[in-house]
């Protein structure tokens, strides 16, 4: 039996990840600050901060999965904000480096999360995909120096996969939670002008796309990981209000509103461009929900 280690294994992400991998079969262990993470999985302390991570943990894995990392749209981005933005991905990651070399351990692969900030909080007529440079803005930046952290393992011979992800949508928790506040009441409508793109994924594709990298050895570099339909805002908030069968008649929420409510935050909000999903569909993976009408009938 194989040994996934996932940091970040308490999040929205890592609990969804954590099941199918034991539903296929493989041990699953959780690197947490918490003294115990929980659902029954094993669970093993680490404090950054402190450069700590129990040795056993590295020792025993077969494939880490790195989720970690400060919640990009949960607070405002203030100075101290986005300095924990940064570094809870980087220090993270060159704490796994470290504890890696140091160990000896033969990993099979390093798996890191990356996002579609990658390319920049802008609205184009662009679809971007994973040959493009990242974008000179601050989420362009993190995810520029996330990636870097994780290609160390990749100079040091360990086969390395970045999954940039859109929004994903999940039944509970997440941005898809937070959107259907104004929608659940009636109040549903666009963000802005709503023709800025929100690339997005179902959660359920989401943890495919990591069980394959997992699985399959010729997957390696980066990989845009959302679904193949390109929707702008007042689309997917339109759509969102349809599932839920709630009005969709208010007027957009102004920009300036926005920018007062969420300051440089509502870069992520107001832009958006499209993302390709050209790469995973040519590698043979079959998205279980390509539209978003169907992803959130699922969901809902």
């Amino acid at each position: 039996m194989e040994t996934v280690l996932i940091t970040g294994g308490t999040g929205l992400i890592g609990r969804q990840l954590t099941r199918k991998l034991k539903e296929k079969g493989y041990n699953v262990l959780l690197l947490s600050r918490k003294s115990s993470p929980g659902n029954g999985h094993s669970g093993y302390n680490w404090n950054p901060d402190k450069n700590e991570v129990e040795n056993e943990v590295i020792e025993r894995s077969d494939y880490i999965i790195h989720l970690a990392g400060a919640g990009i749209g949960d607070k405002r981005w203030t100075k101290k904000r986005k300095e924990l933005i940064l570094s809870s991905r980087i220090k993270t990651c060159e704490l796994l480096f470290k504890k890696v070399q140091e160990s000896g351990t033969k990993l099979k692969a390093f798996i890191s999360a990356s996002g579609i900030g990658w390319y920049g909080a802008e609205t184009s007529e662009k679809i971007f995909s994973e040959t493009d440079p990242p974008a000179g803005d601050f989420i362009g930046d993190v995810c520029r120096q996330w990636e870097q952290s994780a290609d160390r393992f990749q100079e040091s011979g360990i086969r390395t996969v970045k999954i940039r992800t859109g929004i994903v949508l999940a039944r509970k928790g997440g941005a898809l939670g937070r959107m259907t506040l104004t929608v659940r009441p009636g109040l549903g409508s666009a963000l802005g002008s709503g023709r800025q793109y929100n690339p997005w994924i179902h959660i359920d594709d989401l943890c495919n796309i990591y069980l394959r990298a997992i699985e399959d050895k010729s997957m390696a570099g980066s990989w845009n990981a959302v679904a193949p339909e390109h929707i702008t805002n007042r689309e997917f908030m339109r759509k969102l209000a349809k599932v839920l069968e709630k009005p969709f008649f208010f007027p957009a929420v102004p920009s300036f509103a926005i920018k007062l409510l969420f300051g440089n935050m509502s870069e992520i909000l107001l832009k958006g461009s499209r993302v390709s999903a050209g790469k995973i569909l040519s590698a043979g993976y079959n998205f279980e929900f390509p539209d978003l009408e169907n992803a959130l009938k699922n969901l809902f």
